[in-house]
Order: C-alpha cells, then structure tokens, then sequence
C-alpha cells in the first residue's frame, strides 16, 4: 500500500494528461465492441429486409468508429509515452538529488555500478509500467466486460460457454505472476554486479594492464555473465511455462466458442449470425487478454524496479543538519578536538580515531605526519564533517561543528587530495567546481599559482580542452595542480593538503610549495605529510599512531625528543 500510494504521486504533477490517456484508452476499448455488434445486426435484420440505404449507414458508422480508433490510438501512443517519459525523468531527478544528500559512509558501502543500474536500467522500466500497467489494465477489463454485456444481451447460454476458460486463465496468471517477480529481482541484482565488474575493469584497466591481470579479470567477468545467463534462463522458462500456457487456453476459447456455438445452433437456440459475431467477440477478447499477460510480466518488473528504487529513496543521509543550524564564520580558524572517537565500522571495539585532544591554533600551518593507516586523512575529514563521530566533539573557533549546517562548513574547508577526482568535462569546469561564477581572468590566475598556466595555454583549446574522465588526458602531475588551482579559487579559510605535490617532479613541487606558502598566509592549513621533509617549516607537527596523538611541537623540538617523528625521520620512511 505504501509503495502504491508513493508511485500514484509520482502521476499527481501530470493527472490531466493521465485522464487524457485514459480517456482516449476507455473510448477505443468502448468502440472495438462495436463491430462484432453492428455484423450480427447486419445479418439478422439489414440483409434480410435487402434495405442498401441502412447498410451504407452502418458501413459509414463503421469507418467513422475506425477513424475515431485510430485517433485514440495516436493519443495513447504519443502522449501515453510521453507521460512515461516525464514521470521517468522526475524519479531520475528525485533520486539523483536524494544521492547528492547522502553521507560519505553511504557510498562507502554502496556499489557504484549498483546505483548506475537503478538510474538507468529500473527507472526505464518503470516509465514503461507507468505508462503502459494502468492502460492496459483498463483497457482489458472495459474491453472484456463491454463485449461480454453485449454477448449475454445476445445469448446468454453461448456467453456462459465462452466464460468457462476466463477463470483458470486468471488463477493461471496469478500464480506465475509471484514466480515471474521473483525470477525478475534475481536478474536486475545480478545485471547490477555485471556492471560493477564492467566499471571497475574499465576504470581500472591501467592497474589490471599493469600486473597484467587480464586473465583474472576475464574469468571474474565470466563468473558474474555466467550467474547472469543462469538466472535469465530460469526466468524464460517461467516466462515460457507460462505464455505457452496462456495462449493455449487462448486458443481453446475459439474451440468452445465453435463447439458450443455449433450445439446450440443443432438444439435451435442461436442463429449462424450469432454464433459468427461471438466469434467475432472473442477476436476482440483475446487482444485484452494478450495485454493481460504483456501487464503480469511488465508489472512484475516494474515492481522489482520499483522496490529498488524505493530502497534507495529510504536510505537516510546518516549526517543531517541539526534544527536551527547556522552557518559557520570562521575568523581565527582554530580547530579543537575534544575527546574525539571514530570507527569506520560500527561493530566491534577497533577505532580508526580513539580519544584524540588536539588544537590546531588559528592562521597556523599544522602537519599531521605518522605511518600509513594511522588515521591522518580520517582526522582531516572528520573536520568537514564528512562522518559523523561516535564520540566527543570538534570545535570550530569554538562553535561544535555539529551546530552549523554543513554546506557553509564544506565552503569553509577546502581539500586538494592525493588522489585527485576530475569531472570528464574541460578545464574551464573543472575548475569551476572552485567557484561556480569565477571569470576566465580568475581561472586564469589561479592556474598561474598552481604553475600550470603555460601548460593550458599552450594547448589549441585552452580552458576548453576536454580532460578525458577522471583526468586520462593529463599526467599526474597535471592533474595534481588542476586540483590545487580549484582549490585556490575555492579560497576557503581552512585547507587542507593531502600530500598534494606527491605526484609532481621536484621543480613543479618547489613552485607549488611557493604558492601555497603564499595561499595559507592568514589562513589554518593542515599538510597531511607522508614524505616528511615536506613539513620541516611547519608551526606545528601532530605525530599521529593508531588512532591517538603521540607527539607534537615544531621539526626541531620532535628531533630532539628522540620519538617517533624522530625516527620516521632519520629512516626517511614515506608512511
């Protein structure tokens, strides 16, 4: 009930047009019961009385309800489509907005090729269910009772004959319509692995080339097309037990229809007229039933796909903004974390961040230096609030984070990671990202501090070149000072740099350490160090291992304590 009521508001926006198509759908199936009607008049009392006058009436009223058919089919045809279309395109939109909403941990967990499935492939489906499950359905169940009416109106012996194969037809759909849903969820899950294996391979093919991995690839690939040719194959032979079930009772009905037709005829309680225009009727009934099995088998699909996107629409973002949450104005820039826990999983009692106290002073350069896996990313996200903690609490200039909305607290962090993401889309928008309205002359510039200006501007395009996806057009070096000129145009009062010049050679890194000496001037910048002589001029450095806070205090003052840092150091480990 609630997934009906929710996809019935999905039709809401467009009710005049559904009314439309219905309308025209109610018209056709009214008129089709109309010829069967007008042949048995015609040879019971128009050919009898030889009245040609009458029987061009009836043959022009005949053409006139073809034409009239024939308009509503257009109607049905165009805008019935059409408003699959709009209402597939509302779903696209509302659950595409609804994705932008969800927090970090929900992508985390959740396959990319999944929800490109349930974008593309279930919202199709859908639209063709919307448009074509209340037609059909209407324009069966009008189609057989009008032209049952009219047949009891005739001969109520030979009408109750023709009703026999109708019940064991509907009980036969009934049950193969709960396997044929079953059956489709089966296919949609396993369509959706297939195209995560297509992703991953194909976003991957530098990795899976480079430790020539092709073989495994291939047999990964054919594991998931094989469990996909398996299910499918269970779903046709459901599908085929049951049409070939169902088309033969379809032709039993003209065998009844003759057989009974015939021994009424012999007993004199019908005419050779009416047993042809029940044969006639029954042409007219059997398209319906034909939709009838076209509806269970699209309608199981629909509901499959439905119930899928359903399941992504109920998914809430596990981060919200509290009521009354304001935006955050940063001034100092100072940072505190105030007995902060975090784990990536939240069952069992191992934590990526346990009890951390740290102040990062305002307008100060920090680094956070420590071994792989010691939680020094996870520290610098937790400060845009990109995961929501378990326990304790980070202050911003002494506001809880948790206190402002998190759009005004993402403006106020800017990132420039190792691992660099670009839009396949030009230069111009990629950088864009940074400042949505920034002018060519601020773009311009801010590539000149990023030390790639030359580089654009000797290409054909400039701002225009299209980067490839995820950047394959670009080096890594390349791409490293794309990002870091997006996020100088961000110019965020916070930044934060994930080992940002790790990709460049040694004279690009000289020049972007020089800019970013002059970008973190008055502003709290964090470097998240793996490769230590990069922190060297830092205010201050946080040793971090295992979760915890071990040491802090300038390069100096750490070599001479002789700890950690001290040892990362003189061993030269890039942790």
């Amino acid at each position: 009930m609630k997934l009906l009521k929710l996809f019935a508001s999905y039709y809401k926006p467009y009710k005049g047009l559904f009314a439309l198509d219905m309308i025209a759908a109610a018209i056709a199936s009214l008129l089709s019961v109309a010829f069967p009607s007008l042949t048995r008049f015609l040879l019971n009392d128009v050919i009898p009385s030889q009245n040609i006058t009458l029987m061009l009436k009836i043959f022009a009223l005949m053409l006139v309800i073809y034409l009239v058919q024939m308009f509503c089919t257009w109607i049905r045809i165009k805008w019935g489509h059409i408003l699959g279309v709009w209402i597939e395109n509302d779903m696209r939109r509302d659950i595409f907005s609804h994705l932008q909403s969800l927090s970090f941990s929900y992508f985390d967990k959740t396959k990319t090729g999944s929800l490109m499935s349930r974008i593309t492939n279930d919202l199709f489906n859908i639209a063709e269910v919307a448009h074509h499950c209340p037609e059909d359905f209407l324009i069966s169940i009008l189609t057989i009772a009008a032209s049952y009416v009219a047949m009891f109106s005739f001969s109520a012996p030979l009408a109750l004959i023709t009703l026999i194969p109708l019940p064991v037809m509907l009980v036969y759909g009934i049950i193969f319509n709960k396997r044929l849903k079953s059956k489709n969820r089966a296919v949609r899950r396993t369509v959706a692995d297939i195209a995560v294996d297509v992703e991953n391979s194909i976003q991957g093919i530098r990795e899976v080339k480079g430790y020539s991995q092709e073989e495994f690839q291939k047999k990964k690939f054919g594991f998931s097309n094989a469990k996909l040719k398996e299910t499918r194959e269970k779903y046709y032979a459901t599908m085929a037990s049951y049409q070939s079930g169902i088309s033969f009772m379809r032709e039993m009905y003209y065998f009844i229809t003759v057989a009974g037709g015939s021994l009424l005829i012999s007993l004199g309680y019908v005419s050779v007229a009416d047993l042809l225009s029940f044969v006639l009727f029954v042409s007219v009934v059997l398209p319906p039933i034909d939709r009838l099995i076209n509806f269970t088998e699209q309608f199981s699909q629909g509901v499959a796909s439905f119930e899928r996107f359903v399941e992504v629409m109920e998914c809430e973002a596990e981060i919200k903004d509290k009521e009354g949450a304001k935006d955050i104005e940063v001034k100092e820039g100072t940072i505190k974390f105030e007995n902060v826990s975090f784990s990536y999983q939240k069952e069992g009692d191992s934590r990526t961040i346990d009890n951390l106290n740290m102040t990062i002073p305002g307008s100060k350069h920090v680094a956070f230096v420590g071994e792989s896996g010691a939680g020094k990313s996870t520290i610098a996200s937790l400060i845009a609030r990109y995961y929501e903690l378990d326990g304790g609490r980070i202050t911003i200039d002494g506001v809880d984070i948790k206190d402002v909305t998190q759009k005004s607290l993402h403006d106020a962090v800017g990132f420039v990671r190792q691992d660099v993401f670009l839009f396949d889309a030009s230069i111009r928008e990629n950088l864009r990202y940074g400042k949505s309205d920034a002018s060519d002359e601020e773009l311009l510039l801010a590539l000149k501090k990023a030390n790639l200006l030359d580089f654009v501007l000797s290409l054909p395009k400039g701002l225009d070149t299209e980067v490839g996806e995820r950047g394959t057009r670009l080096s890594g070096g390349q791409k490293q000072r794309l990002s870091i000129a997006r996020c100088f145009l961000k110019d965020p009062p916070i930044i934060v740099f994930d080992e940002a010049t790790s990709s460049l050679d040694t004279e690009s890194e000289a020049l972007i350490d020089e800019a970013f000496k002059s970008l973190r001037n008055g502003r709290t910048s964090i470097t998240i160090a793996h490769r230590l002589s990069t922190v060297i001029d830092s205010d201050i450095i946080f040793v971090i291992d295992k979760g915890r806070l071990v040491e802090e205090g300038d390069h100096h003052s750490l070599i001479k304590k002789g700890g950690i840092y001290s040892r990362l150091y003189s061993k030269g480990v890039e942790a």
